[in-house]
This record gives structure tokens, sequence and C-alpha cells, in this order.
């Protein structure tokens, strides 16, 4: 996909003078999380990092003034205001059009990046000039590692998250193999996926994939990015760099948005692939059919850890089965079309 050209733009710099001005480009794309946004800013700013890099920040039309903080407390940074939500692979390639640095650096905005992260991840590639696209190993706040690469999935994966296979136990040995199972914590190794929060690309290599592909809404996207660049270089791990991740607190607290544009991010993904006509028909069907069963799953028990006084865990309920209502009531036409 052609890298998108930003609508609103502010603190920006002259087009001859980006040009490889800086060694990496930050690019943030950001909806309505003004407080982790906040702390993921702090963090760049505060914590020496060994190298010269600017910040770019595309916010999708947040309402709980996300773009009016960035532009209030870091006049450093790139701003780009875009009028609606135009998704995650949108708002990044935008960063990147306006990216100075001849590495990009793709960050989530519930991220925390300590010191020399971005001096560590430049040496990486230049040590590594064959590899397409790093990602450092993801911690939560707690110091818990959270998962940091994965193999790419499949529909026999997919389908044991559905309540009848899983249920029967059909399909579980794909799910975590898939999930987890190939993760290794310890060691800079070759792998299918990297995990979204962070990843460090050549501008050249990011160029030469076309960017990120712009029909994912949200979610899948990483996925996509790492099979496009595995096709001609390396996409590596590397354990001795590390990024805080806060564990898809953004997605949560926008589950209606992001759950249903996941599902179908899969079946494009599945297309993409070479996935034929008929499995995919049959995914879709399964998928469908089992939305409302886990729907009613979801409700009864949020409502039974409510009542045992499980709050967190209720919240939790609540959530998924306000993103399968979101899918069976507003994306069931585009996941059918996909």
């Amino acid at each position: 996909m052609p890298l998108t050209a930003p609508a609103s733009i502010e603190h920006d710099t002259p087009a001859a003078a980006r040009l490889d001005a800086v060694d990496v480009s930050v690019c943030i794309a950001n909806w309505n999380c003004t407080s982790l946004l906040r702390r993921c800013l702090v963090s760049l700013f505060t914590n020496p990092q060994g190298v010269t890099f600017d910040v770019v920040v595309v916010d999708n039309a947040s309402t709980d003034g996300a773009a009016a903080m960035v532009a209030g407390e870091f006049p450093q940074v790139k701003l780009v205001r875009n009028d609606d939500n135009r998704g995650f692979a949108a708002a990044s390639n935008q960063a990147a059009a306006l990216a100075g640095g001849s590495y990009l650096f793709f960050l989530n905005n519930d991220t925390e990046v300590p010191p020399r992260t971005l001096c560590r991840l430049l040496d990486h590639a230049r040590a590594n000039p064959a590899a397409g696209m790093i990602g450092p190993r993801l911690r939560e706040p707690s110091g818990a590692v959270q998962i940091s690469y994965r193999r790419r999935p499949t529909v026999a994966a997919l389908l044991h998250r559905l309540s009848l296979f899983r249920w029967t136990g059909l399909f579980r040995d794909a799910y975590k193999d898939y999930r987890r199972g190939s993760f290794r914590a310890r060691g800079t190794r070759a792998v299918e996926v990297l995990m979204g929060p962070a990843i460090f690309i050549s501008r050249e290599v990011f160029a030469s994939v076309g960017g990120w592909d712009e029909r994912y809404r949200f979610g899948l996207e990483d996925i996509d990015l790492s099979m496009q660049v595995s096709r001609s270089r390396p996409v590596l791990f590397v354990d001795d760099v590390e990024v805080i991740h806060h564990g898809r607190v953004s997605s949560r607290a926008n589950v209606g948005f992001v759950a249903p544009s996941v599902a179908t991010g899969y079946v494009q993904f599945f297309r993409k692939a070479g996935v034929g006509r008929w499995p995919l028909f049959w995914y879709k069907l399964a998928v469908t059919l089992d939305a409302p069963v886990q729907l009613v799953g979801k409700v009864i028990e949020a409502i039974a850890r409510r009542a045992t006084n499980q709050r967190k865990n209720a919240a939790q309920s609540w959530a998924a089965a306000r993103g399968l209502w979101s899918f069976l009531r507003h994306e069931l036409v585009r996941f059918w079309r996909a």
C-alpha cells in the first residue's frame, strides 16, 4: 500500500530537512489513550537514548484530549490530527511519511521506553544489515515477560478459539503452538511474527514492502508486515533490548472497535496468505455461528463473577461480551466480504 499523506500537521519541518536528519524516528498511532501516551512520551524524552531521534504522533480523532495534550506538553513532537479514526495501519503510514530518520520505530501508545533502547536497537540493525525488521523483548510493568513473537496464525489454530472446538479439544495443539509454544524469552533468533507494540525497521525495507497494509483497520497488521518482510529478509527477535508494554490496556478500553476489527483482520490475512475459498467460507460460518454462543457465555460469566465479588474478572468478561455484541451488530457484513 502507498504511504499516506497526513491531513493536519503541527510542528512539522521542511521536507528537505527531514531526510536522514536523525538516526531513528519513533512513530506512534494514537486513539483515546491520553495518560498512557503521556507516559510513553515522557519515557522517550526523559530517558537518554544515545541516538538522535524525532517523534511523530498521529492522532485518530481522539475524544479524550490526547492531541491537545501532545501539542501542549510535547511541542517537539510532530503531531498529525486526523478528522476520523483511520485505523492503526493508515495512521502509522502517515507517521512514516513525516519521519526524518533512516530507521523507523513503530511504537504502541501503551508502552514505555527504557534508557538507550533506541541506541541498542540501532546497534542490532547495523550489526545485522540483512535483517528486515527487529523486535525487542516485551515486559509487563509488573516485571513479567510478555509473548514478544509468535508463529503465523492458521485456520486450525483459530478454530480452537471457538466454543465447540475448545470444549472438544480439537486443534488445541495448533492453538498452543501459535499462541506461545514457540516463544523463548532468551536469545536472539529469526522468528515468524514480531508482536506489534514495538517494531524497528529501516526506511528502505519499510518502503520496499509498501508500508503497512491499510486494509487492516486494527489487528493483524504486525503479522502481515512480518510476513511481507520475511519473504526476502529475516525477522529478528532480540532479548537484550526491552520495552515495557501495558498489556492491551488500550485495546480493552476500545473493545467495541478493536474486537470486530481483529475478527475481520484474520480473514483478510488468511486470504492474503493464500487460504482457499472453501476453507475461508467454513471458517467464516463457524465464527458467525459461534459468536452468539460466546456472547451468552460471557454475559453469564460476568454476572457470576460479579456475584462472587471478582470485579476485575467480571469487567474483563463484560468487555469480551461488548466486543462480541459489536461484532454481531456492526461487523458481520464486512467480515463476510473480507
